[in-house]
């Protein structure tokens, strides 16, 4: 096996045997169980403003592991061994967002089926949502990793990642609500545009600091 692939498979299990990738999913379900309750029985309402609570839901639950995304690794000299061995940061950092996306994105689209039915969402919109989820999760988990990754070492990290992440994941919240609606195709192609470019620059900008980091 590759050493990408090892970083992966390393990261996955820790996630799992460790129950983070459990707190994205049961803060997801939370939001959806608790939404109606601030909104009211009112089901057209829940149908038309749920799939943007849901969306906002996945941003933050893809918020919430930030902190031990790279910081553990850097503290217990992990990434200085991966640096020894001569892999790339942009390689770890890619391989990172990897394990960081099937940590929480899969269970997230799965979560989001009972979401739907608390919030009235019709099949239509099920559908949008979660192709939107599987297009955007990408993207949140690779802004999840360049946080961490830029946060690391800082006093009150937890809260600069907030800082530094919620900015750059707004265009993927606005458009991932937007192609929620029976137009929402041209929405959903800026959503796609919005996390291939957002995929593609967060491993350089990541091993860019990892790499200041060590220096």
């Amino acid at each position: 096996m590759s050493p990408w692939g090892t970083i992966i498979l390393r990261d996955v299990r820790l996630a799992y045997q460790g129950g983070g990738a459990l707190l994205p999913l049961i803060f997801f379900l939370l939001v959806a169980t608790l939404f109606p309750f601030a909104v009211g029985p009112d089901g057209p309402l829940l149908a038309k403003v749920g799939g943007g609570a849901l969306w906002m839901a996945a941003l933050l639950a893809a918020l919430l592991p930030v902190d031990r995304l790279v910081a553990p690794d850097a503290e217990s000299g992990v990434l200085d061994q991966y640096a020894v061995r001569g892999l790339s940061d942009e390689g770890i950092a890619a391989a990172k967002i990897v394990a960081h996306w099937l940590g929480f994105g899969p269970p997230l689209m799965i979560a989001a089926l009972p979401a739907a039915a608390l919030l009235k969402l019709d099949g239509a919109v099920l559908g949008r949502l979660e192709l939107g989820l599987a297009i955007g999760t990408p993207a949140l988990a690779a802004l999840g990793v360049m946080t961490s990754a830029l946060t690391l070492g800082l006093r009150g990290a937890g809260a600069l990642a907030g800082l530094v992440m919620l900015p750059l994941a707004v265009p993927l919240l606005i458009f991932g609500a937007g192609a929620l609606g029976p137009d929402g195709m041209g929405a959903l192609k800026l959503l796609g545009a919005a996390a291939l470019l957002l995929t593609a620059l967060a491993p350089f900008a990541a091993g860019a600091a990892l790499r200041a980091g060590r220096d």
